[in-house]
């Protein structure tokens, strides 16, 4: 069956035919998405099955690439003992020490489902500490799609041009003076120490310290949003590259092994606050389930010093993507800014190259990536750029 049969089946069923919008690629001048049957590594496979070198990678919770054997093998070896109890389990606890020991901030955490549900989550938390309902957030930051959250949010809302409603006070990204104008009162500054939904956009030198400070001066909380940097940028997330401890932090993608599970963390008398213990309430029936913590442990034991290493001396070779326009990079997340990025993204993806199919996204490396792939993707740009 060709995309297009499947994606007339989906317009009858799924709203959109996708089930998340920037899966529809019509920003990138597509009439039809990319279905997926199969990745291996580094690459993708589509329906009819051509064969991409894929930068996506699920937008980021692969960083040893498509069904790494040791996550697969975890995953089903959890399976045979049952998929969900709802009720408590011992690779619950595992993973959370595994994310203690890692995120130099968080003393406690609580696992939960999707990013939304743990941005949500900490965002309520945080009110119920300081007793304030305002917040600060950043414009181009992106929390989830829950209401408080939504406008000015980064890729996916900005990608389609929709008008939505949110809370807080919204400033620029990377402007301490527009946030030491709004802060009194708030109860927690919200931030990605590291965006990655306008494209990357690192934080400018003292950004994040004067964040940190502002919040100490006025009682505020320090929320890092880690969905994407945590375990990709670092092992202890952008909080230990940047040497800069957030109150509570968001995780997601990476901590789950490429499986839906996300979690937040951090000082113990403040997720103390949290139920049964504490008086904020947050529940989830799927919430620590056991193929996900499975696929998690997989992940994080492995994430060694050499592994970010590894990571790090790629990325350094990907770097030779900024001849062609504006190239921001993080350690294993980079966008590449360029003036047609819609006819950029077709050139490559005729030529079996998968780059995220918005200009407001990242591109995301693993260690499935070798020097062949890398080469292969700066001999393509450089195709399309004529130098």
């Amino acid at each position: 069956m060709t995309a297009s049969e499947l994606y007339r089946r989906a317009l009858q069923v799924i709203p959109g035919g996708v089930n998340s919008p920037v899966r529809a690629m019509k920003s990138v001048g597509l009439e039809e998405p990319l279905f997926a049957t199969r990745g291996e590594g580094a690459y993708l496979e589509d329906v009819v099955g051509r064969r991409y070198l894929d930068w996506v990678l699920s937008w980021g919770p692969l960083i040893f690439g498509h069904a790494d054997p040791e996550t697969v093998e975890a995953v089903v070896a959890a399976a045979r003992d049952g998929t969900t109890f709802g009720t408590a389990t011992e690779r619950e606890i595992l993973l959370a020490e595994e994310i203690v020991a890692a995120v130099p901030s968080v003393e406690m955490v609580r696992l939960v489902s999707s990013g939304t549900e743990a941005a949500m989550t900490a965002l309520r938390l945080a009110r119920a500490a300081t007793g304030r309902e305002p917040f600060v957030r950043f414009a181009g930051c992106y929390h989830g799609h829950a209401d408080p959250f939504l406008s000015e949010a980064g890729s996916g809302v900005k990608t389609l041009g929709i008008e939505a409603g949110g809370e807080g006070h919204v400033v620029p990204y990377n402007e301490l003076e527009a946030v030491e104008r709004v802060i009194e009162g708030a109860g927690c500054v919200f931030v990605e120490p590291v965006a990655g939904n306008m494209g990357v956009v690192p934080p400018a030198p003292g950004f994040l310290e004067g964040l940190r400070r502002l919040c100490a001066e006025s009682g505020a909380l320090l929320v890092f949003d880690e969905v994407i940097t945590g375990f990709r940028v670092a092992r202890g997330g952008a909080q230990e590259r940047f040497g800069v401890l957030p109150d509570l932090t968001v995780l997601g993608k990476i901590v789950g092994g490429g499986l839906p599970l996300a979690a937040f963390g951090g000082r113990a008398e403040l997720m103390e606050r949290l139920a049964p213990a504490g008086d904020v309430y947050q529940a989830g029936t799927l919430s620590g389930n056991p193929l996900a913590t499975a696929a998690g442990l997989s992940v994080l034991r492995r994430l060694t010093p050499e592994v970010y290493d590894e990571l790090e001396r790629k990325g350094q070779r990907l770097d030779a993507l900024g001849r062609y326009g504006r190239f921001e990079r993080v350690g294993a997340m980079a966008t590449l800014f360029v003036d047609d990025y819609p006819a950029l993204f077709r050139h490559l993806l005729e030529r079996g190259i998968y780059m995220a199919p918005s200009q407001n996204e990242a591109m995301f490396l693993s260690t499935a990536h070798g020097q062949e792939e890398i080469d292969r993707t700066i001999e393509a740009a450089t195709s399309f750029f004529g130098k």
